[in-house]
This record gives C-alpha cells, structure tokens and sequence, in this order.
C-alpha cells in the first residue's frame, strides 16, 4: 500500500528532510513490553510512544468509551511537538505487531490534520533487524519549539448513538476488524459481551498482508472489500479502535472516501447493557 514503506527506503531517509521515526511497539497483555523492547533497540533516532499512556486516553473505571480511548487532540499535539513533529514533519512508525499499533498512531494524524506524508514500515522492527540495517539503544532527546497545532477532522469519526442509528441501513455498510472467533462471539476474553454489532460483516484486519507478511496492494485490497459499493458510508470498528485503522487505511486504498472509525469499538458497545448483539456469522 502507498502508506507502506520498506526497509530499504526508510534507510535511505533516516536523518535527512527533517524525518521523525516513532516507535509504537506495545503488547496488550504487558503494557511495558514495547517500551522494555525500544530500551533493548531501536532504530536509528526513533522515539517511543505508548499505545496507553500517549495514544490513548486513560481508559474509564466502567469501561465507557473502550479499552483505549482516543487521546485529547490538545495532549497529543504536546506529545508529537516533543518527539519534533509539527504538521508538515514527515513521519515513518513502525511496531512488531503487524502494523496495528504504528497505524493507529498514522490514523491520529490524519484525524488531527498532519499534512505531511506519514507512513509504516513494512516488516516492522524484526523485518528491520532481518535485513541487517543498524539499531541502537540511544534515546534521543526531547525537541523544544516545535508545535503541532490539532485541526479535528469531525467526519473521520461515528459515535456509538451514530452507529446503533446505522445498523441495517441502506448505504451504509459495518465492517467488524476483529477475528473470526471473537466476531462471532465466540471465547471472548477481553470485553464482557461476545459477538458483534448486528448488520456488521467480518473482515479480519491481519487479512490485509499476504502469506509472506507484506502489505497486499490496492487491487488485492479491494478484492478483500469486493461487494462494498464505493458510493457506501463504511463505518470500521474491532474490539478497542486499534486493529481497525489497518482496515480503514486499507479501504482508502481500495479507493473508498467515505471510510469512517468507529473509536471506542466493542470494548464500547459491549458495556452498555441495552447494545443489541449478534453472534454467530
């Protein structure tokens, strides 16, 4: 995919035009693991930022909102003026997690009005270290005057009201990111109610990469998304808002413009008790 760049070319740029390198590595069931991984290596002048505690809100004691709510444009500004990026700073993330946790750091740009070209690294941290190119465990320091000035892009979004007024309706289309056994509500672990909302089709987000783990093009992307109508309203949700943004970049891709992300996701829609739920395909 066009927001996807190699190894090779990420390498060619470290250092020059001014290009900030984010490390969003995390994993769910140990929230200091991506920050221990960054301290062992990382790429050359790469920061690290934290699914929880910088990409995300403090999630709330009765679970409203989802596991990872989205941060306060304001707070996220500050944070992304630190590591040195202002609007126009262009911007490679990358994790090793297939790519969720660095898209969902892309997606909080383009949701906050970043209009330089920001992009994944194909492979992530394991590709990178695969191909042989160089690591450290420097970390740099903090940047001062640098701001980035948050300009919300409204339409990105649907709330849960929003959402629960779709479903079944014509022209819009409900697009569940998660795997198959959690859509069909099946061992749920990680919210209180299992299944899916109601309308809502499973198109699981890892099915974006090919047997080889790369990035399937925009053909290959649409064939996924094949029967959605371009001229649909395709709302994306997965079980916290994370997982999701593989998709929605995806579908952009796929040349579909009105894609949108339904943030809080079943983490969300699950702790309201009078949710409607499907289970089963």
């Amino acid at each position: 995919m066009s927001y996807v760049k190699s190894a090779e070319w990420v390498l060619e740029r470290l250092g020059k035009d001014g290009l900030v390198v984010v490390d969003a590595r995390y994993v769910l069931s140990d929230t200091n693991a991506g920050r221990n991984a960054y301290a062992e290596g990382h790429l050359p002048g790469a920061y690290y930022l934290n699914l929880s505690h910088d990409l995300s809100s403090p999630k709330r004691e009765d679970g409203r909102g989802g596991r990872h709510p989205l941060p306060e444009p304001a707070v996220l500004a500050e944070t992304l003026g630190r590591i040195g990026i202002s609007n126009d700073t262009p911007v490679v993330a990358y994790d090793d997690q297939g790519g969720a946790m660095a898209s969902r750091l892309l997606w909080l740009l383009q949701w906050t009005g970043h209009k330089g070209e920001a992009v994944l690294l194909e492979g992530g941290y394991a590709g990178w270290v695969a191909a042989g190119h160089p690591v450290t465990t420097e970390v740099p320091a903090e940047v001062s005057g640098v701001v980035y000035t948050p300009s919300v892009q409204e339409h990105m979004l649907v709330s849960q009201d929003e959402v629960r007024e779709r479903i079944g309706r014509a022209g819009t289309v409900i697009i569940d990111s998660r795997d198959p056994g959690r859509y069909r509500g099946e061992n749920e672990t990680m919210d209180p109610v299992g299944g899916h909302i109601p309308s809502a089709i499973n198109r699981f987000w890892t099915e974006g990469r090919g047997a080889d783990g790369k990035w399937k093009n925009a053909e290959e992307q649409a064939a996924r998304f094949e029967g959605i109508s371009k001229d649909d309203e395709v709302i994306v949700y997965c079980g916290s808002g994370v997982t999701a943004t593989p998709n929605v970049f995806a579908l952009q891709e796929a040349g579909y413009k009105n894609v949108k992300l339904y943030a809080g996701s079943w983490s969300d829609w699950s702790s309201y008790e009078g949710n409607p739920v499907a289970t089963g395909e």
